[in-house]
């Protein structure tokens, strides 16, 4: 799916002349993604075990907030300012599922559903706000705000999600399988079912969740536990490279960018 298909129903020529806050979603788009979520996931966990539970929420919280701030009070698209934006969100977004269970004990059966209604509770406001929610779109404050709790919502709600598969017979490794087979399904039907497009971007935009934190944690958790072992230091560490280049790579060659145009 690229951003072409995730239009509202004005002219493609009139969206684009305005400003957006969102990338081009390009392959480019969907691999940073994925490896912000991996990242999130074992960052948020080393955090927790280097500063203790709250202290470490309380870091992330705070990280949140600034880059969200930063990011709100751009005029344009920014690589880097989207980006960390997304990761602040990708480590908050755990801790928040991580409290749920850990802090409060529920389950994780029991968090999923709940992150899930608070998803489709954002999208109905934003809907009845909006009457859309392309993500070509994001070119108001309200609109923004609407989109960031939608993006804050899917790494919560994906951040449970495959944990409850990792703990219920799939292991991290299965769970990995499970989501890269699942990811195919909005694309294979949006392709050839008719599937609207952004259901369908929106679909994919959840699973990359739960796939990049069950391939981190599958990486950097020990064998007793069914992963490679790597730790989570060297793990955050490996993909906070990752992202780093693919997000320069993209603030230079702006292919993420409508058109190619400066932000």
């Amino acid at each position: 799916m690229t951003t072409e298909h995730l239009l509202d129903d004005r002219p493609l020529a009139s969206l684009r002349a305005m400003a957006n806050k969102v990338p081009e979603v390009t392959v480019y788009f969907w691999i940073t993604k994925v490896l912000t979520t991996g990242m999130g996931e074992t960052a948020s966990d080393l955090l927790a075990r280097l500063l203790g539970p709250v202290p470490a929420v309380a870091l992330g919280g705070l990280a949140l907030v600034v880059s969200l701030a930063v990011q709100l009070t751009v005029r344009r698209y920014v690589a880097w300012v989207y980006w960390t934006a997304v990761v602040m969100v990708s480590v908050f977004g755990t801790m928040a599922a991580d409290v749920l269970h850990i802090g409060l004990g529920i389950s994780y059966t029991v968090s999923t559903p709940l992150f899930l209604t608070a998803l489709v509770a954002v999208f109905a406001l934003w809907y009845a706000s909006e009457r859309t929610l392309s993500i070509l779109s994001i070119r108001t404050r309200r609109r923004e705000a609407f989109y960031w709790a939608a993006v804050l919502a899917t790494f919560a709600l994906g951040t449970a999600a495959g944990d409850l598969t990792a703990t219920v017979g799939f292991g991290y490794l299965g769970s990995v399988a499970l989501f890269a087979a699942a990811i195919c399904v909005p694309a294979v039907a949006h392709r050839f079912a008719g599937l609207n497009a952004v259901t369908a971007f929106w679909t994919a935009y959840v699973i990359t969740r739960p796939l990049g934190a069950s391939l981190a944690d599958w990486m950097a958790l020990g064998h007793a536990r069914g992963g490679l072992g790597l730790g989570l230091g060297p793990v955050t560490l490996a993909w906070t490279v990752a992202i780093v280049c693919f997000v320069g790579y993209l603030a230079i060659s702006r292919e993420d960018v409508s058109g190619g145009q400066a932000v």
